[in-house]
């Protein structure tokens, strides 16, 4: 084989990580993706997105040949280990969309070879691992299918693909072996488990996640509805108190994943799922909710609004899901003019820091960007529920 393992759809936030990752342990890497102009970029040994320290990484690999970029989906074929990075999207309904999956299947099947292991990397709906499982050995391809989640945070995934646990599954001895090994390159801290306990656990972790922030949101409305700032409170609940520590601070809870799996795990169970939908609710209302209460103290359509941080979380230029378009969206209906700005962000829509600072009247912090703790904001309304300039959440 010309390959150890080959990245099916590498070029993103889930695979290229890993692919540099495996690389720097000396397997020879192959990604593949569909999106050439990404391929010619990270050819160049340029990171397409923020990921901390993976760039030196990058141009290591690719000079001592470990890593490979292709289009091709013949590399599929010339490799032992075939790595899918690809979940199961949720449609406009909120409902997994199961079809995906299976079309892509079936458009690299010609591609598979017998005893080839095939890793689903991405999170998926319980039961569509042993879903593909059944559709490619029903056509006639002897693999080994496994699920080994990803649980990485975005940004800090070349730290914790090797600080983290890594969570096997197979449908085989044989697979489950050859999961073990490859993982063990980064870790020695391996979870065995069966697939739908694997599915199950990376929808758990992304859910109890989703479910904390909700809370953290909902007591943060509760305080702020009464005149009280939720930060004091905050303090007094997390102060040398063990049993609080875990409790987040409020602020946008959105990305490419929280929501969507909180839809798919009420799916699974037959929606009956009280917790997660309305951990949705809260969390999908917190922009509503800000334009609300600043509406009710202020004249809004004669007020220029400006919204700091359009990346779904700070330190990223990732704007999947992001909840800062949806409170831009909903505030060009209320107020004079928006202007919104994001140090990280590639948008033509953007504007600088300092012509928002400088004509806005209003100024929410969406994103908690640290370049913005420095800020003084004087003679300004300001909204920050992340309270990352420390003056408290009180809107």
């Amino acid at each position: 084989m010309m390959y150890d393992v080959c990245i099916v759809g590498g070029c993103g936030h889930v695979g290229l990580p890993l692919a540099i990752a495996l690389a720097s342990k000396g397997k020879k890497v192959c990604v593949q993706d569909i999106n050439k102009e990404s391929i010619d970029f990270i050819k160049k040994g340029v990171m397409p997105f923020q990921e901390e320290g993976a760039e030196p990484i990058l141009k290591e690999v690719l000079k001592n040949g470990n890593l490979s970029l292709t289009t091709e989906p013949s590399s599929i074929s010339e490799s032992e280990i075939v790595i899918f990075i690809i979940g199961t999207p949720v449609d406009e309904h909120l409902n997994p969309k199961f079809g995906l999956m299976k079309e892509l299947i079936e458009q690299y099947y010609d591609y598979f070879n017998d005893g080839q292991l095939l890793i689903l990397r991405s999170t998926v709906y319980p039961g569509i691992s042993k879903k593909i499982h059944n559709w490619i050995h029903k056509k006639g391809k002897n693999m080994h299918i496994a699920f080994c989640p990803e649980r990485i945070l975005e940004g800090k995934a070349m730290e914790e693909l090797e600080k983290l646990p890594q969570i096997v599954s197979s449908f085989s001895e044989e697979g489950l072996n050859k999961s073990i090994d490859l993982f063990s390159l980064l870790t020695k801290d391996i979870v065995i488990l069966d697939p739908m306990e694997a599915e199950l656990t990376k929808l758990f972790n992304n859910v109890w996640r989703y479910i904390k922030f909700a809370t953290a949101n909902e007591f943060y409305m509760i305080a702020n509805d009464y005149g009280l700032d939720f930060y004091r409170i905050y303090h007094a609940m997390t102060h040398n108190y063990k049993r609080a520590k875990d409790f987040p601070r409020p602020g946008f809870a959105a990305g490419p994943c929280l929501f969507k799996d909180a839809m798919q795990l009420g799916a699974f169970n037959n929606n009956n799922f009280y917790l997660g939908h309305t951990a949705m609710l809260i969390n999908e209302g917190l922009p509503n909710y800000i334009v609300k209460s600043l509406k009710a103290k202020m004249t809004l359509s004669e007020t220029t609004v400006g919204i700091l941080g359009m990346a779904f979380k700070g330190e990223s230029d990732d704007i999947r899901e992001s909840l800062s378009y949806k409170l831009k969206k909903i505030m060009e209906v209320e107020a004079n003019e928006v202007l919104c700005t994001d140090p990280f962000v590639k948008d033509d829509r953007l504007v600088s820091l300092e012509k928002v600072i400088k004509k806005s009247d209003v100024i929410i912090v969406a994103t908690p960007h640290s370049e913005y703790k420095k800020l003084e904001l004087k003679n300004k309304k300001i909204v920050d529920v992340w309270n990352i300039l420390g003056n408290g959440g009180l809107i």
